[in-house]
């Protein structure tokens, strides 16, 4: 039988206060029916004694107290999932939102899943293609890895997710590669961008879109992610698909996650975020990875902007504790109006070295990437120097490694925003502008490598 109450007492923005309820549980939805038969939904956030605090999946403005019920559904929210669903676009609640038909769905999943098990992990060690080259050629993603990107307000980062959607993929015979684009409260304005050019392109017709706007609820904006993730696992692990899974804008996620930890009264920590903050990420974070036995396998990006370009503020920072690396985008390299502003120096993908070398990429990958790492580093500090004692003052080998810098970045770094460079083009530019240096310059090149490049040259 079905039961129904009829004790909603408060509302508040999206939260209501249901009393006499008997045997609900933590996370569980609720349907809201009105006089006129209109229905609502909502999550369970807090159950104190027999009062459950609920939070609607939109507003609660307008609703009619005395007259509309609730029923609690003794179940979390769950997706229908299918391979039908690449190409197409759905809300923060599984939803289809791009006026096309429902999915038949092979499966209901529910989208709270648990982290892989770390005895189950397989290591990763195989290579994906951005066609970005900062990332490719330096920062390498390497299947299975959790790999963020950390902007700042008004820098490209919606540009440089979209390019990445657009242009990545896995190298190898018989893969198939899907992509997972979850966006988390962003504009309208933006929503139309991604979409659009993934239209455009031809990128959405293997790409999962999960689009929740700004002004979506924050339930709706917590269930997002985990939304897209339980689609990522149903491709990976069980149509053994390569999947990489875009998510922006976790600041905004976070956001919601201290909007709704205030509506529940919690003691709040660091910066007023719930102090569960850190289990939270890492229940998202975690559910990448390779599995041993399992073909599939899910690879993040996510992407969140730093309040004040402040790396150590606790969004960034619980993010960087988790997670295997980092890429940094650089206001000072933005306003040289280079593209994308990324700061090789300070990002780094800590499993970079498993996913390149024979067979992978190319054999002399390594010795490169060390010999552009330190010679882009000794030209910033000669320029520095210039700065302080002026030009004269310095020598000319670090004139000449001032000048690689510049050359780095317009050359290297800088690329066009619909420009897919491959890993070989990759890595012939680097080869290129450090085959002038002399050779007792070169010494994190071993000679073997060397021979190769110059061959190749």
């Amino acid at each position: 039988m079905i039961k129904y109450y009829k004790t909603i007492k408060e509302a508040s923005g999206s939260i209501i206060l249901v009393s006499d309820i008997k045997g609900a549980m933590v996370g569980e939805l609720v349907t809201i029916v009105e006089k006129n038969g209109g229905v609502r939904y909502g999550k369970v956030l807090e159950i104190y004694d027999e009062t459950a605090v609920v939070e609607l999946f939109d507003s609660a403005n307008s609703l009619n107290l005395q007259e509309s019920k609730i029923r609690f559904l003794g179940k979390g929210l769950e997706v229908g999932v299918s391979k039908d669903m690449l190409g197409r676009v759905f809300n923060g609640l599984g939803k289809v939102s791009d006026g096309g038909p429902e999915i038949i769905p092979d499966k209901f999943i529910d989208v709270n899943q648990g982290p892989i098990n770390p005895v189950a992990r397989d290591y990763p060690n195989e290579f994906i293609q951005t066609g970005i080259s900062a990332i490719d050629g330096l920062n390498t993603l390497v299947r299975g890895q959790k790999l963020p990107i950390f902007s700042a307000s008004g820098l490209p980062h919606s540009h440089l997710a979209s390019q990445i959607v657009r242009q990545s993929k896995v190298l190898g015979e018989n893969e198939q590669f899907a992509i997972v684009f979850v966006a988390m409260g962003i504009s309208n304005d933006d929503a139309s961008y991604f979409l659009e050019d993934f239209k455009k392109t031809g990128a959405i017709k293997n790409t999962v879109s999960v689009i929740n706007l700004a002004s979506d609820s924050s339930v709706e904006r917590i269930s997002a992610p985990r939304i897209g993730l339980t689609i990522a696992e149903y491709l990976a692990f069980e149509l053994d698909m390569q999947v990489l899974v875009v998510m922006t804008d976790i600041t905004n996620y976070a956001e919601s996650l201290r909007e709704i930890s205030s509506a529940r009264d919690e003691i709040p920590a660091r910066r007023a975020y719930p102090g569960y903050m850190y289990t939270d990420f890492a229940s998202l974070y975690e559910r990448a990875g390779r599995v041993k036995g399992k073909r599939g396998s899910i690879t993040q990006i996510p992407i969140l902007t730093m309040p004040d370009d402040d790396k150590t503020h606790p969004i960034p920072d619980l993010t960087g504790y988790i997670t295997e690396g980092q890429i940094m985008l650089s206001r000072d390299l933005y306003k040289k109006g280079i593209y994308p502003p990324i700061d090789v120096l300070s990002s780094l993908s800590r499993l970079k070295d498993k996913g390149i070398g024979q067979d992978k990429t190319k054999s002399y990958h390594s010795d490169l990437l060390n010999q552009l790492f330190y010679a882009y580093s000794r030209g910033k500090n000669a320029k520095n120097l210039s700065i302080i004692l002026g030009e004269n003052a310095i020598s000319t080998m670090d004139k000449k490694y001032a000048k690689f810098s510049d050359n780095f970045e317009n050359q290297f770094i800088n690329q066009g925003e619909y420009e897919n460079k491959s890993i070989e083009n990759t890595l012939k530019t680097g080869w290129k502008l450090l085959k002038d240096f002399p050779r007792g310059e070169l010494k994190r090149i071993k000679d073997k490598n060397l021979n190769i490049l110059l061959e190749e040259d």
